[in-house]
């Protein structure tokens, strides 16, 4: 097999310009390692075909490729307009209105009943990403009169912001419970919740779950100022972090986005939990065959802070060029990793920051590894896992070498497809020697060849999952 020139895993969008055979394909083999459902559009047969299409593909392909069912939560959106795009002119008036119309310059409808109540005289209110500003100037019954600040092109659906107003709507909404029920159904384990604010969101998407017999992983988006503050609870209950800069840029000043972006990684790192970061990445790779070279540095100093994947949005959705775009997206990861190995980037500040932590055995482990790595021509990693911790662990040193995890858990083998560097592998139910079995698979998959040196780890016991006391350095065979 062609192993991967890159270790930093990307999460593509599946949409009208993305969901054939043909370029779900295509994305596979340019470097797709996660496809993303967006079930804020389409509907369950069509988002059903596209599941079992990935699942074929990867199949056909022997990739280790995730599927990620995004709960689109309480979005509030403008409505139909009558006309597309209406211009907003800056000094104009505009009322905001919870009536269902058809919309025009002087009346936008909006989804959200309790706008009236969300919002005082003086409020701020953002449109299509925060590219249009209105004030509230009055509230009249079930209208909202503003004057814009920034005007713009609008269109139909687009959403609309309230930075620090309360939300009167739970951030897991009866309709995410439907989506849910039915990704259930079709094998998904993996969700991220959108506009979450605190544990109790994931525990009622987990708990949920749990009742009809289903563990699942949970990808908590934070894009409310409410989920940075309480992003350390939120750590100790989730399985991973979406840095989902769109409406994060609008909840809070976008000034400071790029430092609460590193504070993220680095406080998701620290626990080993893989960390996405999303939205605008290539977004002029929608229309165009080539990113701006601020896009391009984004990307790498998403890789620089840690981050262990980055995500495409429209550009592989409804974009042009969804294939180029992952191919893009991989050179920029292939050349930033090269030089962070060459310069050491970043990597003395985790290892500071993990030093600093009461440690297990397990973490001294990986510490071991990571050492073992700076001072031995290691070909691979070898790490056999039942619930994915010890190859996690690793994965936030940003090792040169790959990691081979080696589980057979159907949902742990599928969830490593989102960290660095990590290169999951499913094996049969009964092994006699793991050890073994692992330096065979290597060797099967090219990852290494007899004369290499591997790191293997392992637990005390095969059935107890983490656990991980072991770490042998072998001369293979």
């Amino acid at each position: 097999m062609q192993i991967p020139d890159h270790k930093t895993k990307i999460v593509c969008t599946i949409g009208p310009a993305s969901s054939s055979e043909e370029v779900i394909r295509e994305l596979v083999l340019a470097g797709m390692n996660v496809a993303r459902i967006n079930f804020s559009h389409g509907d369950f047969e069509s988002h059903s075909e596209v599941i079992r299409r990935v699942r074929r593909i990867a199949a056909d392909l022997d990739r280790p490729i995730a599927i990620l069912a995004d709960l689109p939560g309480p979005k509030i959106r403008i409505g139909k307009l009558e006309k597309e795009p209406i211009m907003l002119h800056k000094g104009n008036f505009v009322t905001l209105t919870v009536d269902e119309i058809l919309g025009n310059e002087k009346r936008i409808p909006v989804n959200y009943k309790q706008l009236p109540e969300s919002v005082t005289p003086g409020s701020l209110i953002y449109l299509s990403d925060g590219f249009i500003q209105l004030r509230c100037l009055e509230i009249s019954g079930k209208d909202v009169i503003c004057e814009v600040l920034v005007g713009g092109q609008l269109y139909s659906q687009k959403g609309l912001n309230l930075p620090g107003a309360k939300i009167f709507i739970d951030p897991v909404t009866g309709n995410d419970l439907k989506i849910l029920e039915f990704a259930l159904s079709e094998g998904i384990d993996t969700f991220s919740i959108s506009f979450m604010e605190s544990v109790e969101d994931i525990r009622k998407v987990r708990d949920f779950a749990a009742a009809r017999g289903k563990p699942v992983y949970i990808v908590a988006k934070i894009e409310r100022r409410q989920a940075v503050e309480n992003i350390q609870e939120i750590l100790k209950e989730t399985d991973a972090l979406m840095v989902a800069r769109g409406d994060l840029g609008v909840e809070i000043p976008i000034q400071e986005v790029p430092s609460v972006q590193k504070e993220l990684i680095y406080s998701a790192k620290l626990l080993g939990i893989p960390v996405i970061t999303a939205t605008h990445m290539l977004a002029s790779m929608t229309d165009n065959i080539r990113p701006t070279r601020a896009e391009a540095t984004d990307v790498a100093n998403a890789i620089l802070d840690g981050t262990d994947a980055v995500m495409l949005s429209e550009e592989t959705a409804v974009g042009n060029y969804p294939v180029e775009a992952v191919e893009m997206m991989a050179k920029i990861a292939k050349t930033t990793e090269n030089w962070r190995s060459r310069t050491k980037w970043g990597l003395d500040t985790i290892i500071k920051g993990i030093a600093e932590r009461e440690m297990s055995v397990d973490e001294v482990i990986t510490l071991q590894v990571h050492e073992a790595l700076q001072k031995l021509p290691v070909a691979a990693v070898l790490t056999p896992t039942r619930s994915g911790a010890t190859p996690r662990r690793i994965s936030r040193f940003k090792p040169e070498t790959w990691i081979l995890a080696l589980s057979r858990v159907p949902r742990t083998y599928s969830f490593l497809s989102l960290s660095y560097g990590v290169y999951p592998v499913l094996v049969e139910e009964t092994i006699e020697s793991w050890e073994k079995e692992a330096t065979e698979k290597a060797k099967k998959l090219e990852f290494v060849k007899s004369g290499d040196i591997v790191i293997f780890t392992q637990g005390p016991s095969l059935g107890k999952p983490g656990g991980t006391n072991m770490l042998k350095i072998l001369t293979l065979e």
